[in-house]
C-alpha cells in the first residue's frame, strides 16, 4: 500500500522532470500579480467548503480537485516560464517540502495506528481529565493525529454510561488534537514544516514549552469544572460495559516512535560536507536518510502489527491518502504566494506586510499570532504556517535569533488555532467522525464554535498579552 500511494503522489513531478532538462526558474514574486494566488486560495475554500457543502462529492473528486487547482498554476507559469522552468519548480516542491511532509505523517500514523489501548474505566471527572492530559503529552512525540487516535476509543468506552459527553470530545479536540502538538516538529505538520525550513527541533520545545503550559492547564481546569458539573447533574450511573483494566496491544510500535524520532534529530544535527545534485535541485543527503528510515519503519510496523490490533483501531489508509493528494495540490500552488510575500513592499500583498507591521519597520508579533491564528482555524493550518514563515523573512536563522518572538506568534497561532473549528487541522474532523459513529451528539460546525469561541479566545487573549506585548 506504502509504495503506490507515494508512488502515485510523485509520479506526474518526477516523470515531468525526466522528460525535461531541469532549468532553474526564478520565480519573480514582485512582478506576479495577486491572480497567481486565486489557485492556492482556492484549494485552501475547496478543502474548507466541500466537506460541508457536498461531503459525498468530496470524498470521492478530492484529489481531482486538488489537481485541477495545481494545474491551474503549473499550466501558466509553464507557458511563462518554458517547460524546463516549471519542471524545476515540480522537482523542488516535491524534494524540499512534499515527500519529506508526506513521508513524516505516513510513519506517524501508520506505526501510533499499530498501538491499541484496550480495556475500559469509569469516566469521571478525575479520569477524563488525566486522558486528555495523558493525549495533550503525547501529541508533541507521535503527533496530533496519532495521538488522538490512540486516545479515542478508550475515551469513548470509558463515557459509554454518561448522558452528557459532547464536552468531553469537545475539550479532546481543543488539547490532543491541537494545542498538545504545539511542542516538537513531530507533533503538528506546521512545525515540520519549519523544521524542513531550518528551525531547530529543540528551539520549538524550548519557545513553545511555557505558553503550551499555561493553555493546556487553562484548558483541562475549565474542563474537569465543566466534566464536574454534568456528572454531578447526572447523579451516579450504572457503566454498561464493566471496568477492565488497561492493557496495551502493539506495544513494540512504541519504540518504533522512538526511531522517529532519532531520524528526525538525526536529519537536524547530522550535517555532512557534501550534498546531492538531482536535476540542478541540491538534496542533503542527512535528509534522504531520514526518509529512508522512516519508510523503514513504517513497514517494519505493517510487518510486527497484528491485523487484529489495527482492525481494533479502525485503522484504514483513506486519512493519509487524503492528505497526500490534497498537499501535492497545496505546496504546488503555494509557490507564487511565498514568492510575492518573499517581495515584501514590493509584492501584490504589501497591504497585509503593512498591517504586521510597525512604524519602525519591524513586526507586530500580536499581529503575526492573530492572522496566522484565524486563517489557521478557517483553512489549513500548514500552509498558513508556510505562509507568515515568509511573510517574516523565510530566514530561518533570523526567525530564531532577533525575530524568535515572531517566529513564536507564528507557531502559537498556526498550532493553538486550529482548534476553532472542525477544519482547522486534520484530526479534528477524524475526532468528530468517531465520535459520531459511537453515537455522541457531536456540534454543527457552528455550534463547535459555540463552544471554541468563548473558551479559547480568552486563553489566546492572555497568551498575547504575556508573550506577544
Amino acid at each position: 500500500m506504502i509504495l503506490p500511494m507515494i508512488r502515485s503522489a510523485g509520479a506526474a513531478a518526477i516523470l515531468l522532470c525526466v522528460a525535461l532538462p531541469a532549468q532553474a526558474a526564478a520565480v519573480d514574486g514582485a512582478s506576479m500579480g495577486l491572480v497567481w494566488g486565486i489557485p492556492f486560495a482556492g484549494i485552501l475554500l475547496s478543502i474548507a467548503l466541500f466537506p460541508l457543502i457536498a461531503p459525498a462529492f468530496w470524498h470521492h473528486h478530492y484529489g481531482k480537485i486538488a489537481a485541477v487547482w495545481g494545474l491551474a498554476f503549473l499550466v501558466p507559469f509553464a507557458l511563462q516560464s518554458g517547460l524546463g522552468g516549471a519542471a524545476h519548480v515540480v522537482l523542488e516542491v516535491a524534494l524540499h517540502e512534499y515527500l519529506p511532509f508526506t513521508i513524516l505523517l505516513l510513519s506517524l500514523f501508520t506505526i501510533a495506528g499499530g498501538v491499541r489501548i484496550v480495556g475500559n474505566l469509569h469516566g469521571s471527572p478525575s479520569l477524563n481529565t488525566g486522558l486528555l492530559a495523558a493525549g495533550t503529552v503525547l501529541a508533541s512525540w507521535m503527533g496530533t493525529t496519532g495521538a488522538a487516535m490512540l486516545l479515542v476509543r478508550p475515551l469513548l468506552n470509558a463515557n459509554d454510561n454518561r448522558y452528557h459527553r459532547t464536552h468531553v470530545f469537545v475539550f479532546f479536540i481543543f488539547l490532543v488534537a491541537n494545542v498538545g502538538g504545539a511542542l516538537t516538529p513531530l507533533g503538528d505538520p506546521p512545525l515540520f514544516l519549519g523544521f524542513l525550513q531550518g528551525v531547530s527541533f529543540f528551539w520549538t520545545f524550548e519557545a513553545m514549552l511555557a505558553p503550551t503550559l499555561l493553555v493546556s492547564v487553562i484548558l483541562l481546569a475549565v474542563f474537569y469544572l465543566v466534566d464536574r458539573y454534568f456528572y454531578v447533574k447526572e447523579g451516579v450511573t450504572r457503566d454498561p460495559t464493566p471496568d477492565t483494566p488497561i492493557r496495551i496491544q502493539g506495544g513494540l510500535n512504541i519504540f518504533l516512535l522512538v526511531g522517529v524520532i532519532g531520524a528526525v534529530l538525526m536529519s537536524g544535527s547530522w550535517q555532512p560536507h557534501f550534498s546531492l545534485d538531482v536535476w540542478g535541485i541540491e538534496v542533503k543527503p542527512q535528509n534522504l536518510a531520514r526518509d529512508a528510515i522512516l519508510l523503514g519503519l513504517t513497514i517494519l510496523s505493517l510487518v510486527i502489527t497484528r491485523r487484529e490490533t489495527r482492525e481494533g483501531n479502525g485503522f484504514n489508509w483513506e486519512p493519509i491518502v487524503e492528505v497526500a493528494k490534497l498537499f501535492a495540490g497545496i505546496f504546488l500552488t503555494i509557490v507564487p504566494v511565498i514568492a510575492i510575500l518573499r517581495a515584501g513592499e514590493h509584492g501584490a500583498l504589501h497591504d497585509i506586510i503593512t498591517l504586521a507591521t510597525d512604524a519602525q519597520g519591524g513586526p507586530r508579533d500580536e499581529m503575526y499570532f492573530w492572522l496566522t491564528g484565524v486563517l489557521s482555524g478557517f483553512l489549513d493550518n500548514a500552509p498558513t504556517y508556510l505562509v507568515f514563515f515568509n511573510m517574516a523573512g523565510g530566514d530561518a536563522k533570523a526567525l530564531m535569533g532577533p525575530m524568535a518572538s515572531t517566529l513564536l506568534a507564528i507557531s502559537m497561532g498556526a498550532v493553538y488555532m486550529g482548534a476553532l473549528t472542525y477544519i482547522g487541522n486534520a484530526p479534528n474532523f477524524m475526532v468528530k467522525a468517531i465520535a459520531e459513529q459511537a453515537g455522541v451528539r457531536m456540534p454543527s460546525f457552528f455550534g463547535f464554535m459555540a463552544w471554541s469561541v468563548p473558551v479559547l479566545l480568552p486563553v489566546f487573549a492572555l497568551v498575547t498579552w504575556l508573550w506577544l506585548l
